[in-house]
Order: C-alpha cells, then structure tokens, then sequence
C-alpha cells in the first residue's frame, strides 16, 4: 500500500484554489507525492472551464455578481458555493495501479458509498447526454460517469494530464446556491443538511481503500506555496488567464 498525503484546507479564494491545485501537479511530476486535497471557497465564485468563452458568462445573470476564476481543466461553469471541492495529484508512473479513465469511477463511487450511509441513493450517469454538452454550466450537462440524486446533477470531475502526473478536482453540491439557484443540491434533493461535513472521514478513508493508499495528513511544502503564489500572481489571478478566450 503506498502513503499518499492528506491535506484538509479552509475555505478560500478561487485563483488561490486554482494555483494550489497546478502547484500540487508540478510538484506530482517532480517528486512522485500522491496529494489528495478537500478545500472551500472564501466567496461565491465561477469557475470556467478551460475553453469556454469569458463573454458567456454574461448569459447566466445570478452568477454575474460572482468573482469569475480559469479552470485549467475543461468542461462547464461551475458556482463554487455551498460544496465540497477536492483535487488529487499523483505521478503517472502506475503506483495507483489504476488506468486514468478509472478515476472518475473511482471517485464518484465513493461518493456513493458514503452518501449510501447516510441513507442518500445517489447513482451514476450511464451515458452521456449530447444535448446538453453545450450548456453554459457544468451541472445542467450530463456525461457518464456523473453524480446524479434522481435525474439532478450533484458531483462531477476533471482531468488535467501532464507527461508525468495528473490532476482530477471535482466537486459536490451540498445546497442550493443564491449564484445558481436553478440548481439543487443535496439538501433540497435529500432532506439532509450535511454542511457540518463530519461525514467526509468516510468518504476520505474509503477513497484510501479504494486507490490502495494510506493518507497522512500534512500541508504544502514550502516550494509548492512558492509555487502556488506565483502562479496566483502570474496566472488565475490574472485577467489575461481569465479572460484568454
């Protein structure tokens, strides 16, 4: 079993999210550390995907109020509000022993189970839908593979891949956003606030038995903070990334 690490942080701005997650990358590729991150966000924010055009956000009025940050991962908008968001980085050298592809079942199974415990049948999208692959944000498309609460759209993923390691972050929608209203989360699907989140031990210990990993908690070392602080100056926080398209 390898050690993988575990870092838990508090809620924060969305360029300092983005920036920590391609630091956790850069450094994946040059270390080997496999880092599974669960984070929030300090404010309402959207994030969009790496391709979609800046100006579309001007079709979705209850986000325009938002701070608006680049994914590096493609896909849809999201309104990062009242959810759970992490991010796992590892090297693509096989010690996950798991194809790429598998990742996003992987992860979304877990959700499952943990949401199982807690008497929430949550399922996974079987097929995608190509009619909704042009929807401005990410939880009104639907792929396979998704995170679905009866036909509603709670938790999906992405991927960056380098050469060397690969990033996954993806969130779960735990209530209903003012930024987003047209969408419902877990609470308003279920009945069940889980905002206190004692529930993510589960779902943390079983993503471990799940990649065959043994987390241990820890932080960024001091050469990813650089890291990330530069790429927070120099790109997600920077309009000519924002705004590249």
């Amino acid at each position: 079993m390898n050690t993988a690490r575990l870092i838990t942080h508090t809620p924060s701005p969305g360029a300092w999210n983005m920036a920590v997650d391609e630091a956790l990358l850069q450094s994946a590729a040059v270390t080997g550390t496999i880092t599974l991150r669960v984070y929030g966000w300090s404010e309402p924010t959207l994030s969009l995907g790496y391709f979609q055009p800046y100006r579309d956000r001007e079709y979705h009025a209850p986000s325009r109020p938002c701070v608006v940050v680049r994914r590096a991962t493609g896909g849809g908008a999201i309104v990062h509000d009242h959810e759970v968001t992490y991010s796992l980085t590892a090297p693509t050298d096989g010690r996950l022993k798991r194809r790429l592809d598998d990742w996003y079942r992987l992860v979304h199974e877990t959700w499952i189970r943990t949401l199982a415990e807690l008497g929430i049948a949550a399922h996974r999208c079987l097929q995608t839908d190509p009619q909704k692959e042009q929807q401005f944000l990410c939880f009104h498309r639907r792929s396979a593979g998704d995170l679905l609460l009866g036909s509603a759209k709670i938790g999906g993923s992405a991927q960056r891949r380098h050469a060397q390691a690969v990033l996954q972050h993806g969130s779960l929608i735990l209530k209903r956003s003012v930024a987003a209203p047209e969408l419902a989360g877990i609470a308003e699907l279920s009945g069940r606030d889980l905002s206190d989140r004692a529930w993510l031990d589960g779902w943390v210990s079983s993503l471990g038995q799940a990649l065959n990993v043994c987390w241990q908690s820890g932080e960024l070392t001091d050469e990813e903070t650089r890291r990330a602080e530069e790429l927070e100056r120099t790109k997600f926080g920077h309009l000519r990334w924002t705004q590249r398209r």
